[in-house]
């Protein structure tokens, strides 16, 4: 079972962890990785070439480690692996087997306003839990990269103005599912794409689902990052006036 978190401090945890040296606000490239050893930098005669940066970086070698004129630096295995070589912070990730490097600028400023709607304690919602007879592969949509296919093992039921909802956990972050959602409000209030909704306070049966804690995913912030779109059963027919709000430019 995963405890709800008090709002106010998950809405702390939330801004720190998006102003975080590795959150998302400092991203300046994200770049694909061939096979084989890879020179980074500014100029044109890289493999790899950064949009800012000093002319020739290093060389990214397989195996995740970076070669410059002094030293080699190995990645550090903690989540996705990453180097810090200032003023950059790289860090590597697999989508459909296909590698790629996250290049952060850790002298950009890591400052962003989050709003919200006011809090509304009729939409932290108990739904039934419930497991699927047999896993199910499910194509979804992803913003700024091909579709990709993931397991569905479980779905949340509630009802809401009088309309029964059945939600599909598509991801799971830890040990919490996450739902991928769009509402009347998405592209007015909220974030066109869609928000991010993780389960809470789980039993065999029954979860919680507080939208007051529903957040942007990364690509709300940053052209760098992709992130899911939702299927269609997680389109909901009516507003979610509750969590947060588009973020203004």
């Amino acid at each position: 079972m995963t405890d709800p978190v008090p709002l106010t401090t998950w809405k702390a945890a939330r801004l720190a962890a998006l102003t975080a040296p590795d959150g998302w606000l400092n991203l300046t490239d994200r770049i694909e990785i061939p096979p084989g050893p890879q020179t980074v930098g500014a100029a044109p005669d890289n493999s790899l070439i950064l949009s800012r940066g000093p002319a020739h970086l290093g060389t990214l070698l397989p195996g995740w480690s970076f070669q410059t004129p002094t030293a080699t630096h190995p990645f550090t295995p903690n989540g996705n692996p990453h180097l810090t070589l200032p003023p950059f912070l790289l860090e590597s990730h697999t989508v459909e087997a296909q590698p790629a490097q996250r290049v952060r600028d850790l002298t950009l400023p890591r400052t962003v306003t989050l709003t919200y709607f006011p809090h509304d304690p009729t939409w932290t919602l108990r739904a039934r839990w419930e497991a699927l007879p047999v896993p199910q592969s499910h194509t979804i949509a992803q913003k700024g990269a091909a579709d990709t296919q993931v397991t569905l093992t479980h779905r949340a039921h509630f009802t809401r103005d009088g309309q029964d909802i059945t939600l599909l956990a598509t991801h799971w972050k830890g040990d919490q599912p996450m739902f991928v959602i769009r509402d009347a409000t998405s592209g007015r209030d909220t974030y066109a794409a869609s928000r991010f909704l993780m389960g809470e306070d789980m039993t065999a049966t029954e979860i919680t689902l507080d939208f007051n804690k529903a957040h942007n995913p990364p690509c709300a912030f940053t052209d760098f990052a992709i992130c899911p779109l939702p299927p269609r059963q997680n389109i909901l027919p009516f507003p979610v006036r509750a969590g947060e709000r588009r973020v203004e430019a």
